[in-house]
């Protein structure tokens, strides 16, 4: 059987929900095809329809607002998120309603930088906002933060530096399948040739057990398996070496497993309570419980791989391709908030009734940004921003600003 009917097959047995899918009634096998061919080794059960359950490419609801809804509109500093908004333009074109945001961008760069230009003014006059409502009618949803962390490193596994940062192992694969799908495209299959027979790819869990067995190249050694876990959750980071030169770590790729929060499974085992569950607070668990350490963090069977950048004075790259702006950039869910647009949030500063309103731009997203009105803050970089992140899960609302045309009828 060749390689590329083992990864059909695979995307078949998968869609078939070999991963404990919502209970739905059994339906035959599906017929003969080119993604299900018979002579498969099967390891799973039969296959079976893909569940209409499945979520459309904007799954919410947008009701039409007026910029007076949008609470501190008037008091945001909307021109710091000008140059933000001018990165967002270079991928925006791209998308299906690209015509309009062609419109939009190009009369933005030629106002960019003209005396008297008003960016508020500028949005007023070319967007309209729109309330983003999650599928149940709620117009509240979760605010998260996140930020580019900074570790120690060495290029060498020396003394004091033996946590591996993996590259993409060249096993992995990963496996699109938008062609036949539209609906899953924002979606990957990960997994690895086993004999005749593709599988899922290792868990965290064996991965780490696994060791140098895992086909990957080791980019760099950090000093702290807990700031490591931490930097594959943010998605990037810099690396200090001995010498006093930074390396940029970007995401890759990742297992295909499923995020699993370990603040939730210490709430769980009662370890920490629900409070206590803050990036700081499973750092100190993780001090105080060493031994218990690596099952904790094998817990979440999820692995990020990643890649090196060069470094620069420019936030990480997102998901949307361009570099992150320090508070004025968020991570959202890609199947209920376009990526590129503008978005005007309202939220509270973390662990206070401090408001935090603002114009922030769509440009990454998360394992773990789940849902319509959902959002990660971008902090920035470094051990302040880290503060604020890892405190911060408030309560919000989000408007989606888009030109008048471009708008889901």
């Amino acid at each position: 059987m060749s390689r590329i009917q083992a990864i059909l097959a695979f995307a078949c047995l998968l869609l078939a929900g070999c991963a404990a899918p919502p209970p739905r009634p059994a339906t035959p096998g599906c017929p003969p095809c080119a993604a299900c061919p018979p002579a498969v080794t099967p390891i799973c059960p039969p296959p079976v329809a893909v569940p209409p359950t499945v979520p459309p490419p904007f799954s919410r609801t947008l009701q039409a607002a007026d910029w007076s809804d949008l609470p501190g509109w008037q008091d945001d500093d909307v021109a710091a998120a000008w140059p933000a908004f001018l990165q967002s333009c270079r991928a925006l074109a791209g998308r299906p309603d690209g015509g309009a945001w062609q419109r939009v961008c190009a009369l933005a760069r030629g106002a960019d930088g003209r005396p008297g230009f008003a960016a508020r003014a500028f949005f007023q006059e070319h967007l309209r906002p729109y309330a983003i409502i999650a599928d149940d009618g709620n117009p509240v949803g979760m605010m998260t933060g996140y930020y580019e962390p900074l570790l120690r490193g060495s290029r060498q596994r020396t003394r004091g530096f033996r946590q591996p940062v993996l590259g993409v192992p060249d096993d992995l694969l990963s496996i699109d399948l938008s062609a036949i799908f539209p609906e899953l495209k924002d979606k990957r299959l990960r997994g690895r040739l086993d004999g005749k027979r593709v599988v899922p790819y290792w868990t965290r869990g064996e991965i780490v057990g696994r060791g140098e067995r895992i086909p990957a190249r080791t980019l760099l050694y950090v000093d702290d398996a807990v700031e490591l876990f931490f930097l594959q959750v943010q998605g990037s980071g810099r690396v200090r070496l001995a010498d006093g030169s930074l390396v940029r770590l970007n995401y890759a790729d990742q297992n295909g497993h499923p995020y699993q929060s370990i603040g939730r499974v210490l709430v769980e085992r009662g370890d920490l309570k629900l409070e206590e569950a803050s990036m700081q607070g499973i750092q100190a668990w993780a001090r105080a419980n060493p031994g218990r350490l690596d099952d904790l963090l094998n817990s979440n069977p999820s692995y990020v791989f990643f890649r090196e950048l060069p470094d620069s004075q420019d936030g990480p790259i997102g998901a949307l391709g361009v570099p992150l702006t320090a508070e004025r950039s968020i991570a959202v869910d890609p199947r209920s908030v376009p990526l590129g647009a503008p978005v005007f949030l309202s939220t509270t500063r973390p662990n206070s009734a401090q408001p935090l309103n603002r114009l922030v731009l769509a440009q990454d997203t998360g394992g773990a940004i789940k849902g319509a009105v959902r959002a990660d803050f971008f902090w920035g970089f470094g051990k302040t921003a880290g503060e604020q992140a890892g405190r911060m899960k408030q309560s919000g609302k989000m408007w989606l600003l888009l030109p008048p045309e471009a708008a889901a009828k």
